[in-house]
Formats: C-alpha cells, structure tokens, sequence
C-alpha cells in the first residue's frame, strides 16, 4: 500500500478498552510465532489445511487425507488467523488496531466480533466467486479487517488521522479520504492484477469484506451511535 496509518484522534466514548480487537491482534501474533517455529514444508501444510482453497471450498477438487485439518466451509474462519510473512502480519495488526477501537466502541465487544468474522466469510467467499478453480490456499486477516474499515467509514469518515504517505512522508488526512482511496486501490489492483498468476494478494477479497462491513455496521451499532459523524440526537 502507498500509506500506512499510524493514529487517529478519535477516542474512545461507550468502552474502557478495545478488548477484542487486542485479543484477536493477541492470536494472530500467537500463531504466527507458532507456525515461525516449523519447518516450512509444515507451514506450507498448514496453510493448505486451513486457508480457503477456492476449489476446494466449491466441490471441485477434493482435499488429500494427509493435508486435511478442517472442513472446507470452517476454513472461512481458521484462514483469517494465518499469514504469510512478518510483513504481512504486521500490516494487517496495524490496520486492525488503528481502526478496530472505535468500531468496537460502536458495536459492543460481542457484536465487533460478529462483524469481524462475518467480514471475513464473506471475503472467502469472495475470493471464491472470482477465482472458483484456484488451488492456491488464501490466508490472512486482510478480509476481516476490510469489514473493520467499511464500518469506520460509515461511522467516521470526517475524523481525521495521521498516516505515511509512501511509509516516509507523515500527513493528517481525513479518514473518508484515506478509505475511499483505499477501496479504490484495491478494486484498480483486482481489475489489473486479478488475473496475473504470479499475484498473490486476494484484491477482491479485501473488496467483499470492505462492503460487509459497510452492511453490517448499520444493524450493529449501538442504539444512539450515528452514521457519518453526526450528533447524537
């Protein structure tokens, strides 16, 4: 990504503390030192065992007994708590924990969790519907954390944050601009790249979580928390 973001100053108004979002940052980390641990062929193996395999989600390709762990439709959720690199790992954790407080602020801890795993479902599926004979195992929080930020743009897209423009140059920009060009990025790279066999980033699936979590936030939030910013009546 071009930017990464660092803050917002936004703080929190209904929780004492973002506790779900730094259980799941918690886990994440956790299995991520796990698997850091063992020997690559075993990570490789991991990853098939529970990353959503498009193919196999679908019916169109059966799972090998040695490589199976759970079943295809529970890989929706066991994929989201694997990654790829340090790197990948700690671009999602920092996405997740800029933007997750005050999404969990909105919804309660219960139903923050509700919309983070639903995000994340639905960016398998997804990748699915747009790659339905791949056998490439997709992992990752990315989805999950697109809901979080569909659902920050709803709740608050004129709050402002500081980010790095090209990970160097530090900006406050509103959060409505930074979003929007998120989701756009993400539809140009899957328009652009989506095709490309050597891309291995799930553009589309970053896509389907985004807009989930736009739906999702509005049944979600509490009762008297508005849309868009606005005053509380």
């Amino acid at each position: 990504m071009p930017f990464l973001p660092i803050a917002d100053d936004n703080p929190l108004r209904l929780i004492p503390f973002q506790a779900v979002t730094a259980t799941l940052i918690a886990l994440n980390v956790a299995v991520y030192l796990w698997q850091s641990l063992l020997p690559e062929e075993a990570v490789w193996h991991l990853w098939l065992g529970f990353g959503v395999i498009p193919a196999v989600l679908g019916g169109e390709v059966a799972m090998p007994p040695e490589l199976y762990q759970v079943p295809a439709w529970a890989s929706l959720i066991t994929a989201l708590f694997f990654h790829s690199s340090f790197w990948h790992l700690g671009g999602n954790m920092l996405f997740l924990w800029v933007f997750g407080d005050n999404v969990e602020d909105a919804t309660g801890h219960g139903k923050f969790l509700v919309l983070y795993l639903f995000a994340g479902v639905v960016s398998g599926l997804t990748e699915w519907a747009v790659a339905p004979e791949s056998v490439t195992p997709v992992i990752g929080a990315s989805g999950a954390i697109a809901g979080v930020l569909g659902a920050y743009l709803l709740l608050h897209p004129r709050r402002r944050m500081l980010v790095l423009i090209m990970r160097v140059v530090p900006l406050r920009l509103h959060v409505g601009l930074v979003l929007v060009f998120w989701i756009l990025y993400q539809i140009g790279a899957g328009i652009v790249l989506g095709g490309d066999q050597d891309n291995d980033v799930a553009w589309w699936a970053h896509v389907g979580g985004f807009v989930a979590g736009m739906i999702l936030i509005v049944p979600l939030r509490h009762r008297g928390v508005r849309l868009f910013d606005r005053p509380a009546s």
